[in-house]
């Protein structure tokens, strides 16, 4: 069974930083799209940034040029940073694993927390 847990959720202040970690158990890891999705209040579920199999990146409009996703191979680990956060960007940040081993695998981590308030 393939676990997704995501960590490093809170509250921060316009302007500043975090970063999420989503750790996944399992041999799916190398055979995944990696990626990061967030939802809003009242909102869609929408895709933040993702990270291929051969290290290649997309990002959401809005958030290019203040994200940044990145991956650990040796620790099974995909890493978002956000840097200057804004109100907007506060929602629940879901991990997200992707791909074709056998059969189609799609799994989803359990989401956190990302406020940015004053």
């Amino acid at each position: 069974q393939v676990q997704l847990v995501e960590s490093g959720g809170g509250l921060v202040q316009p302007g500043g930083s975090l970063r999420l970690s989503c750790a996944a158990s399992g041999s799916i890891f190398s055979r995944s799209t990696m990626g990061w999705y967030r939802q809003a209040p009242g909102k869609q579920r929408e895709l933040v940034a993702r990270i291929f199999t051969a290290g290649s990146t997309n990002y959401a409009d809005s958030v290019k040029g203040r994200f940044t996703i990145s991956s650990d191979n040796a620790e099974n680990t995909v890493y978002l940073q956000m840097n200057s956060l804004k109100p907007e960007d506060t929602a629940v940040y879901y991990c997200n694993a992707r791909g074709t081993y056998v059969f189609p695998f799609d799994y989803w981590g359990q989401g956190t927390q990302v406020t940015v308030s004053s």
